[in-house]
């Protein structure tokens, strides 16, 4: 049996030796972190451990760097490290980076980071609430989805021709999607199967709803990826279903793999979170096994000419 080709969406790289620096990792632990004591991947994650992690059966193709919160001041730090590393060891393939929206900086933030080759779309995340009980404190707050200087950041992109990456919990699908229609060519990828942290009836109703809001704009993906929650113990079935719904609601030919390591190990091995996802494949569009592992996020995030020609079946 030959093996499948795989495309990792969504994983972060650092070397913790002064090349990039990253206070969340480097200095004082972040008390409100949403998977709680991170202190396990405090340490180096480069492409050799990542490699590592790809169980029998399959084979890695390429994969998609997301910015991993290098310190605000220089962005293109962490673009330019990360382009020496896939110069040297053929990881990444893409990455997307960060700009800080509303800042006087941004438009150059974005153009420096625009001479690597491997530049695809940024991840800038908005002002958000932690619980669906505060949802109401966060709306109007400055770097907030309902921040016009903010939202200059999307048409910033728009007018680039890069995509944004788009993180918020589920209470916010909604906003975003809203958003969105100002930016009507903006390409989208929401991250971590739009974080439905909260797993009451309500809460996941409500996610439903933001899940169908961004599926109903053509320019929206997403991710299969991290189902950690700070307001629900880990539940393997639960969260199958949770990603075979995502599936259902956008369709699999807008659905990529995406593993958030070492994040996610956090709660569950590489091979374990992988196996979970082919679940939901197999239960929700079995067809469509290689378009969602591979295809898609090639023509998703561009990476004709960028994973080696070797690696693509």
């Amino acid at each position: 049996m030959s093996e499948q080709v795989l495309i990792d969406s969504h994983h972060h790289f650092w070397a913790l030796d002064g090349s990039v620096q990253y206070p969340w990792l480097e200095d004082d632990v972040d008390g409100h972190f949403f998977l709680g004591d991170y202190s396990r991947i405090r340490q180096p994650f480069l492409p050799s451990d990542l490699r590592h992690q790809i169980p029998a059966g399959y084979r890695l193709a390429g994969t998609v760097h997301c910015e991993a919160e290098s310190a605000r001041g220089e962005p293109e730090v962490e673009t330019e490290w990360l382009t020496r590393l896939a110069q040297q060891q053929e990881l990444p393939c893409a990455l997307v980076g960060w700009a800080a929206f509303a800042d006087p900086a941004c438009e150059a933030q974005l153009e420096r980071q625009m001479r690597s080759a491997l530049f695809r779309g940024v991840r800038a995340k908005p002002v958000t609430a932690a619980r669906p009980d505060q949802y109401q404190s966060t709306l109007g707050a400055s770097g907030s989805l309902q921040d016009t200087g903010w939202i200059r950041g999307l048409r910033m992109l728009e007018e680039r021709d890069l995509s944004w990456d788009l993180r918020v919990p589920a209470w916010h699908l909604a906003d975003a999607a809203r958003v969105l229609e100002g930016t009507p060519a903006l390409r989208v990828i929401l991250n971590h199967t739009g974080l439905p942290w909260d797993r009451s009836e309500p809460g996941l109703a409500r996610w439903r709803e933001g899940m169908r809001a961004l599926a109903a704009n053509p320019n929206v993906a997403v991710k299969l990826s991290e189902l950690g929650s700070p307001m629900a113990a880990w539940h393997e079935q639960r969260n199958i279903d949770v990603l075979a719904e995502a599936i259902d609601i956008f369709g699999a030919e807008r659905c990529i793999f995406a593993s958030n390591f070492p994040v996610t190990g956090l709660n569950v091995s590489y091979a374990t979170w992988l196996a979970m996802v082919e679940q939901a494949i197999a239960d929700a569009a079995p067809d469509a096994r290689q378009a969602i592992l591979h295809d898609n996020a090639v023509r998703i995030y561009r990476l004709a000419g960028t994973v080696p020609a070797s690696h693509i079946l």
